[in-house]
C-alpha cells in the first residue's frame, strides 16, 4: 500500500474508525446467525468455537502484535491486519466444513490482534494529546461501539436475506474501502523494521498463557469448571503466567514490560478495559437472550432492536470526549461508570418478562450512555503519558485487557446465572453491576493530572 503525499487527518480518522468498526462488527455478527451456521455440521458442543476461535486468537496474540507494531511499523502492521481479516473472511464465506469456518474465525482474530494496537498507535501519534486526541478518540470509540451493535443488526438481517455466508462476505467491500483510505491518508513508517532484540521467550509465554486461559474459560462453558480439559488449560495458563513474570522481570528488553505499569495512566486504563469488557461487554449477550427467549422476538427484529443501545453508545462516546477535554479523564471515567451502574442496577431491579417497553428502552439508553463514555475515556487514559515509540505496545496492553476481560467476565456470569434460580437477566445484571462498581473504584485511582485543558 504505497503512501501518497496527500494525508489528511480526516482521511486518517476515517480509516482508523472504519478499522475499529470492522473489529467490533466481526465480534458480534455471528451470534444471531449461529443457529443457521449449525447446519454446516456443528454440534451444540462445538458450535461455540465459531465465537471462541476469534476471541482466543485475538486475545492470545495482542501483546506480541502490539510489540511488533512498534518494531515493524504502525502502517505495516495495519496492512497485515487488514490482509488477515480479508483472508479469514474469504475462508468463512466459502467454508465447506467445520474446520474451515473455525480456521477462518481464527484468522479474523489474528487480524483483529494486528489491527487493534496499530490502529490505536496511529491515532495516538496522529492527533495531539489533549482536545484533538479526545475528539478523535470519541469518533474512534463511536465507530467501534457502533460496529458491535451493527454486528448484531446485520447478523440477523443478512442471515434472513442471503444466508449466514453473507455475514463474512460483507467484510470484503469494507476492507477494500479501508485499504483505499490507507493508501491515501495513513502516513508511511519512519525507518526500517527492527526485529533485533525481540523477546522470543516472552512472546511465547505471554501468547501461550493468554491462549490457555481463554481456551480454559471457553471449555468451562462447554464441559464445566471441573472437567479435566478445563482444569488442565487453566492450570497450564496460570503456570505460564508465573513463569512469564519470572522471565520477564529478568529480561533486558521484555515483551511484557512490568515497569511500564508505573505509569498510573496505563495501569488504570488497562484495568478499566479489562473490567469494561467483563461487565459492559456482556450486556449484549444477555440482552439478546432476553429479547429472543423471554420476549419472543425473531433474529432480525432482535438485531434491529440494538439500534437503541447503539444510539446511547454514540451519544456516550461524544459526551466522553467532551467531558475528558473539559473536566479531565478521571472525572469523565468516573461519570461514565456511575451512569452505567445506575442503568444496569435499574435493569436488575425492574426488568422482568412483562416489563413495559418504554421502561426497557429508557434503562437501555442509560447504561449504554455510560458504556460509551467509559469506552472513549479508558483508552485515552491508557495512552496518556506514553512515549510515541511505545504507543503500539500500550494499545496492545489495553486491548488485551479488554479481550481477556470479556472472556473471563462472560464465563463467570454464565456460571453465576446457571447456579441460581432467579431469572437469568436479573442475575446477570446484578453480576455486571458488581463488575462496574469495581471499574468505578479503578476510575477513582486515575491521577488528577489526567485532566486536559481545552485547546
Amino acid at each position: 500500500m504505497p503512501a501518497t503525499p496527500t494525508r489528511s487527518k480526516l482521511g486518517l480518522l476515517a480509516a482508523l474508525g472504519l478499522a475499529q468498526l470492522l473489529i467490533g462488527l466481526d465480534y458480534n455478527i455471528v451470534f444471531v446467525a449461529l443457529p443457521d451456521i449449525a447446519g454446516l455440521g456443528f454440534s451444540p458442543q462445538t458450535l461455540q468455537w465459531v465465537v471462541s476461535a476469534y476471541a482466543i486468537a485475538f486475545g492470545g496474540f495482542l501483546l506480541l502484535f502490539g510489540r511488533l507494531t512498534d518494531a515493524l511499523g504502525r502502517r505495516r502492521m495495519f496492512a497485515v491486519g487488514l490482509s488477515l481479516f480479508a483472508l479469514g473472511s474469504a475462508f468463512g464465506t466459502i467454508a465447506v466444513g467445520e474446520w474451515m469456518l473455525i480456521a477462518g474465525r481464527g484468522i479474523q482474530g489474528l487480524g483483529g490482534a494486528a489491527l487493534a494496537p496499530s490502529t490505536l498507535a496511529l491515532l495516538s501519534v496522529g492527533f495531539r494529546e489533549g482536545a484533538e486526541r479526545n475528539r478523535a478518540l470519541g469518533v474512534w470509540g463511536a465507530a467501534g461501539s457502533a460496529g458491535m451493535v451493527l454486528g448484531s443488526i446485520l447478523g440477523g438481517v443478512l442471515t434472513d436475506a442471503w444466508g449466514w455466508r453473507a455475514i463474512f462476505a460483507v467484510n470484503i467491500p469494507l476492507i477494500a474501502l479501508i485499504a483505499a483510505l490507507t493508501a491515501i491518508a495513513v502516513p508511511a513508517d519512519d525507518g526500517h523494521p527492527r526485529l533485533r532484540g525481540l523477546d522470543a521467550p516472552g512472546a511465547i509465554l505471554t501468547t501461550a498463557s493468554a491462549i490457555l486461559l481463554v481456551t480454559g474459560l471457553t471449555l468451562s462453558a462447554e464441559s464445566g469448571w471441573t472437567a479435566p480439559a478445563t482444569l488442565l488449560c487453566l492450570g497450564l495458563g496460570l503456570a505460564a503466567i508465573v513463569v512469564m513474570l519470572f522471565v520477564e522481570s529478568r529480561t533486558g528488553n521484555p515483551l511484557l514490560d512490568l515497569g511500564m505499569f508505573r505509569n498510573r495512566h496505563l495501569a488504570t486504563g488497562t484495568a478499566s478495559t479489562f473490567l469494561f469488557m467483563a461487565g459492559f461487554g456482556a450486556t449484549a449477550y444477555f440482552l439478546t437472550l432476553y429479547l429472543q427467549d423471554t420476549r419472543g422476538l425473531g433474529p432480525a427484529v432482535t438485531g434491529l432492536a440494538f439500534v437503541i443501545p447503539c444510539l446511547g453508545v454514540l451519544l456516550g462516546t461524544t459526551a466522553g470526549a467532551r467531558l475528558a477535554t473539559r473536566y479531565g479523564l478521571r472525572t469523565a471515567l468516573v461519570s461514565g461508570q456511575i451512569i452505567g451502574l445506575l442503568g444496569v442496577t435499574g435493569f436488575a431491579r425492574f426488568v422482568r418478562a412483562d416489563t413495559e417497553w418504554v421502561t426497557l428502552v429508557a434503562l437501555t439508553l442509560v447504561f449504554s450512555l455510560g458504556q460509551g463514555i467509559v469506552f472513549t475515556t479508558m483508552f485515552a487514559t491508557a495512552t496518556t503519558g506514553v512515549d510515541e515509540s511505545a504507543q503500539g505496545y500500550a494499545g496492545g496492553l489495553a486491548t488485551a485487557g479488554q479481550q481477556i476481560g470479556g472472556a473471563i467476565g462472560l464465563a463467570l456470569l454464565i456460571a453465576l446465572t446457571s447456579a441460581v434460580s432467579s431469572p437469568q437477566l436479573t442475575t446477570a445484571m446484578m453480576g455486571i453491576a458488581v463488575i462496574i462498581a469495581l471499574g468505578l473504584g479503578v476510575a477513582l485511582l486515575v491521577p488528577r493530572t489526567a485532566a486536559v485543558a481545552p485547546q
